[in-house]
């Protein structure tokens, strides 16, 4: 029986127990490709000052991480062409999302993971911030 391919993507900036969570979740399902945002895909998707940790960077963590089978890096806006290219059985993204809003979702099934609450890169770095003021 051949084995399920279980595509999710995203930033990965800054690790955090959501995305850990995320990826365990990911891996019960099969084998997981992480789609990974580029440094131009993160600039263009969330502005100045981001990514915070190079794409090597977040890419080596993410390879080192048991859950993840592979990491693939993608420049566009969107990973639709490496979705097209993988055809995975499952793409799995953050509650985050709506089920018909994900990208791929008509080439795939689509799992929501429910978000891990106060976990979020955004409120990692709004820490960050509000320390650096103190």
């Amino acid at each position: 029986m051949k084995e399920k391919i279980v595509f999710t993507n995203g930033c990965f900036d800054i690790l955090h127990r959501g995305h850990f969570e995320l990826l365990k979740y990911s891996a019960s399902l099969g084998r997981v490709v992480v789609g990974l945002n580029t440094d131009i895909s993160v600039k263009l998707n969330k502005g100045i000052g981001r990514p915070v940790n190079i794409f090597d960077d977040r890419k080596f963590a993410l390879e080192s991480c048991k859950y993840v089978s592979e990491v693939i890096g993608f420049d566009e806006e969107t990973p639709i062409n490496l979705i097209v290219a993988i055809k995975p059985d499952f793409i799995v993204k953050g509650g985050d999302y709506l089920k018909d809003e994900v990208v791929g979702a008509n080439l795939a099934e689509v799992k929501i993971f429910k978000l891990v609450a106060g976990k979020s890169t955004s409120l990692l770095l709004s820490k960050i911030k509000e320390n650096d003021q103190l």
